[in-house]
């Protein structure tokens, strides 16, 4: 399992395709977007232009550990985009229209967590070379709404979480993969 992260815009994803076409063979992604407005949706056609034409896309952010068990044996590489995606969606998920002071953020952090840790076990055991790309969200300010910092305290969690289960992990800075931890 690698783990890529990095701020927005930094190069994750263009890295973790280099991995997979490096890899060869048949490429499962697993975008974690949903369509929610026009931006969105461009957003979302753009990163589907940059992906080679041949791979296979697979859109979901439930249950990833299943996907990637029923996939496994035919895609030897599955590239899961992003994290910090599929934990918005999760996050709304639950609390719905719920206003930001009534959001039970201990519940949403406990299914987040419970989503994450089925994949993390999965990808730790599959067949197949599961790349994960993540944000990296906890090197700015200190936001200033509360929505904004659960949300940061909850993905700067799940990204430790993510980090200690994987074999590599890799910070993007600028365009350039910097090691973090190898399994060389």
């Amino acid at each position: 399992m690698m783990l890529i992260t990095g701020g927005a815009r930094s190069g994750k994803s263009r890295f973790a395709e280099q991995v997979a076409e490096k890899r060869g063979g048949e490429v499962l992604y697993i975008a974690t977007s949903v369509v929610t407005d026009a931006e969105m949706a461009e957003r979302i056609r753009y990163h589907q232009q940059q992906r080679p034409a041949h791979w296979h896309t697979f859109e979901s952010y439930r249950d990833l550990g299943n996907i990637i068990l029923e996939h496994q044996v035919q895609f030897p590489t599955i590239i899961i985009e992003c994290i910090t995606t599929l934990m918005t969606n999760l996050l709304f998920d639950i609390a719905g229209e719920t206003s930001v002071e009534d959001m039970d953020f201990e519940a949403i952090e406990q299914h987040i967590f419970a989503q994450t840790t089925q994949l993390t076990k999965v990808a730790q055991q599959a067949d197949s070379e599961v790349i994960i790309v993540t944000n990296e969200v906890g090197m700015g300010i200190v936001p200033d709404n509360l929505l904004a910092r659960r949300f940061r305290d909850i993905a700067g969690r799940v990204n430790q979480q993510l980090a200690a289960a994987a074999d590599d992990v890799y910070l993007i800075v600028s365009g350039i993969p910097v090691p973090v931890k190898t399994s060389e």
